[in-house]
């Protein structure tokens, strides 16, 4: 029976994309605690494809007008709301039988904090003795909402591999529990004590993540295991979407290159893996670290070397021809590029610099050197006009660049989180704050980011037909009513394609083979086609 127990709990959405899902920070933590000679286990609530179909929450009832029917064209966004991963009380039963004197909980998202909540209320009913602790962004910024909840005992602020360990031996030796770094608990006075975040010092004294005790048969892509790294802490950029950046509590730390070095090692040699995702903020931003990192995966994994992926996004200004040639040949396939917008406005509203030309100058690079590649934009933010966000995407058109259209959610501790509330346009619930709710309606109303939504799938599903060498059809008149089932998505899409060309209408088809329109802007969709030609 482990001392203690780490869980991360299921979530609630449209959609899960599983190799996102990797629980990273809890095997970090985990090392650090066996480190100081406690026992562990991780439950990954997760680590299934098992899911449900549940009601749509009475908040959520404004999607249904966006979202609301069935659709099998390329055009699709989402339709059915769903409890993914196992069910809270299996996560009860899991908490008893473990006999775990401390249970920590992870919350990384504001919008799934709820299930982590009721992860922590479920614990409590049947392992009633355990102490509760709860951790990750959400407790982070928002301790005194997650102390609320009298299930949890303690939240940790800022890194668990410091501050757990510490907690764990204080709670074990039943003294210093005062003295834990960034230890949230209730004082004797009924009030809370709120310290700030704590902070390794040096992320490269920690040992490697304890990954033997994650699902490694769930978390796979084709035949081989998958695996996460986070090879630096913090981004010293100011963003003001971004809650990681430097306007945060978190410092600009790298590993050294030996530390990140080791742990490719361990997932490829004794894992098998076949695809690792850094999810660091910004690993290219150190020129020559970077370079000797892809220098020493190319070394020591050869021809083992697996598939690599930046998927958190790569800031264009720092790459270059040579780094780009360099992150082929260590075993990157695709370059996640990060746009942001082209509209000055905006980019000063965001505290970003004009990417564009490092941004073309990466995919000239990319195609000279057989890379594919993935141009991020972001869209309904506080302030943005739908237009720019239309010649945003008429941008990527232009270039060999598949379209990733980011909707815009309020992170709490970033500027853009302070000014939404300043400006009172924050969502009422916390579990609307997540780009599938469409939280905020301003100078982009929600009718407008669902447009954009599906102007970059038509988008991309007119750059696919382009790369396999088909061509676009011909304008025509939309036919209304039944055009029969069939299974074949491509040939669907080109049917609606023809007719949005047409006249602009982004229309679906249910299963059965019924046309419908979706609630979309025709304005925005106008602009779009009358700029494509």
């Amino acid at each position: 029976m482990p001392d203690i127990l780490l869980i991360q709990p299921p979530i609630r959405d449209f959609y899960l994309t599983a190799k996102r899902t990797i629980p990273y920070g809890l095997a970090c933590i985990a090392s650090a605690l066996i480190r100081d000679g406690f026992s562990v286990e991780i439950m990954d609530a997760l680590a299934t494809s098992r899911s449900r179909g549940i009601p749509l929450p009475d908040e959520m009832a404004y999607l249904g007008e966006f979202y609301g029917k069935p659709d099998v064209s390329p055009f699709a966004l989402f339709h059915h709301f769903k409890h993914f991963g196992a069910g809270f009380e299996r996560i009860g039963h899991a908490a008893r039988d473990s006999g775990a004197f401390l249970v920590g909980i992870s919350s990384l998202f504001t919008a799934y904090s709820e299930e982590a909540l009721e992860t922590a209320r479920i614990v409590r009913s049947f392992h009633p003795t355990c102490k509760i602790v709860m951790g990750g962004h959400h407790p982070t910024e928002m301790p005194e909402r997650v102390m609320e909840c009298e299930a949890v005992d303690y939240v940790i602020r800022g890194e668990g591999e410091v501050s757990l360990p510490a907690l764990a031996k204080a709670l074990k030796e039943g003294s210093g529990i005062e003295a834990v770094p960034g230890l949230v608990r209730r004082l004797a006075d009924g009030s809370i004590g709120s310290p700030p975040p704590a902070l390794m010092e040096n992320p490269g004294d920690y040992p490697l993540p304890a990954v033997h005790l994650l699902n490694q048969r769930f978390y796979r892509r084709g035949q081989r295991p998958g695996a996460v790294i986070v090879a630096s802490r913090g981004c010293p950029l100011r963003c003001t979407y971004c809650s990681v950046g430097a306007s945060s509590y978190l410092r600009y730390r790298r590993r050294t290159v030996e530390s990140v070095l080791r742990e490719i090692e361990q997932a490829v040699v004794h894992h098998g893996a076949g695809f690792i995702d850094f999810e660091d903020e910004n690993i290219s931003l150190e020129r020559n670290w970077f370079m000797e990192l892809l220098h020493g995966i190319e070394e020591r994994c050869g021809a083992a070397s697996p598939e690599l992926r930046a998927m958190n996004g790569l800031f264009p200004p720092t790459l270059d021809d040579e780094m780009i040639r360099t992150m082929r040949e260590a075993g990157f396939r695709t370059l996640n590029l990060s746009l942001g917008t082209t509209a000055q406005q905006q980019l000063k509203r965001f505290n970003r610099p004009d990417v564009r030309e490092s941004f073309d100058a990466a995919l000239s690079c990319a195609e000279k050197h057989g890379l594919e590649a993935v141009g991020y934009i972001i869209v309904g933010a506080p302030g943005q006009n739908p237009m720019d966000s239309v010649s945003d995407l008429l941008y990527l058109a232009k270039r060999r660049v598949l379209a990733g259209v980011s909707v815009y959610y309020p992170s709490p501790g970033s500027i853009e989180y302070r000014r939404c509330a300043e400006a009172g346009i924050l969502p009422q619930r916390l579990f609307l704050m997540r780009s599938t709710a469409i939280p905020i309606s301003h100078t982009t109303t929600r009718e407008e980011s669902v447009t954009l939504l599906r102007l970059g799938r038509i988008l991309n599903f007119i750059k696919f037909l382009l790369e396999k060498g088909d061509t676009i059809p011909p304008l025509c008149e939309a036919v209304e009513g039944n055009v029969g089932e069939t299974r074949d998505r491509t040939a669907i899409g080109k049917m609606l394609l023809s007719w949005f060309l047409h006249d602009t209408v982004i229309r679906g088809v249910i299963p059965k083979g019924e046309v419908f329109e979706h609630r979309t802007s025709r304005q925005l969709s106008a602009k779009f086609v009358s700029g494509l030609f």
